[in-house]
């Protein structure tokens, strides 16, 4: 492998976050090929970003190995800890690195980590520090090939990483039915392993087997499902980002983390619920500021989202 390895081994919604730096990548290295080490289930994306040319599968820190050629530059894309530079120093040979600085590689020159920043203008600004220019507002990407098998539907996404972040599925159940008897057609997405939150969800709304769309759909086909829906629902996870990556409208319920960090750019399209409150993301329970949000907050807000309900 041969020019520039960016690590990126996290989720689907960390990688859109860190578009706009690969699209400043791409610009400033116009013949370089640009590899993105990251997990393998993103490799159906990588088309749609205009700005890399290949993935390596990495399913996260400590699993980078050495490529039989040495990368000429290498870009530290992942976070603020010394887990990650190690990884890269240790396939760099002489190359340099992008990244944030660290006391622990003095080597390695760059910007202070600033925590509160936005996730999509943190990694603008560190390459910023190498003289690159990149627009943090550059976040959409292309549309898929595939289309849509319920184009104009509203999409219900309860699930998220982890419990902080899960809003209830009763609530989400009331709010898809509700949606579903104001003439929407609405549809339950998730990944595999949460095949039977959303059974549970769609079966509490009143909706069928049809309905249910978790673990049915490969990331493009989910992309597709995104990129032509009326209207996304969902917590702080990955589709969120991909409704924004789309275009997509949503009405987002923010708990534990500040949407002023993971939220979406364009708070009009992306209607934003937050009590105000911040706690620990990584929590086994929701987090008491996603609980104060209720089912009429949220269903006002699609209404709002939907330019006003259909006639049935």
């Amino acid at each position: 492998m041969s020019g520039i390895l960016v690590l990126r081994a996290l989720g689907l919604g960390d990688l859109l976050v860190a578009v706009p730096a690969l699209r400043g990548l791409r610009r400033a290295f116009p013949d370089e090929r640009i590899t993105l080490a990251a997990p393998e289930p993103l490799r159906e994306l990588v088309p749609l970003l205009d700005a890399v040319d290949d993935l390596v599968p990495v399913p996260g820190l400590g699993a980078l190995k050495a490529p039989e050629e040495r990368p000429t530059l290498l870009v530290n894309l992942h976070g603020s800890g010394p887990e990650s530079l190690a990884d890269l120093a240790a396939v760099a040979g002489e190359a340099p690195v992008m990244s944030h600085a660290h006391a622990d590689f003095p080597q390695y020159r760059g910007p202070q980590w600033t925590e509160e920043l936005p996730e999509r203008e943190r990694w603008c600004r560190l390459l910023s520090y190498y003289g690159i220019d990149a627009d943090p507002g550059e976040l959409r990407i292309g549309r898929p090939a595939e289309s849509s098998p319920v184009p104009g539907a509203v999409v219900v996404h309860p699930g998220a990483a982890f419990p902080a972040r899960r809003w209830p599925p009763t609530r989400f159940s009331t709010v898809a039915r509700e949606l579903a008897a104001a003439g929407h057609r609405v549809v339950i997405t998730g990944s595999a392993a949460e095949r039977e939150l959303a059974r549970e969800v769609a079966a509490g709304a009143g909706l069928g087997e049809g309905a249910v769309f978790a673990g049915r759909t490969g990331l493009r086909a989910l992309t597709a499902l995104i990129a032509d829906a009326a209207l996304v629902v969902c917590g702080d996870t990955g589709v969120a980002h991909l409704a924004s990556a789309c275009g997509t409208a949503s009405v987002l319920l923010f708990g534990p983390t500040a949407p002023a960090r993971w939220g979406p750019p364009d708070q009009g399209r992306h209607i934003v619920l937050w009590a105000g409150t911040t706690g620990d993301p990584f929590a086994d329970r929701p987090d008491p500021g996603l609980l104060k949000i209720e089912v009429p907050d949220v269903l006002s807000a699609t209404r709002q989202a939907l330019g006003g309900e259909r006639d049935g």
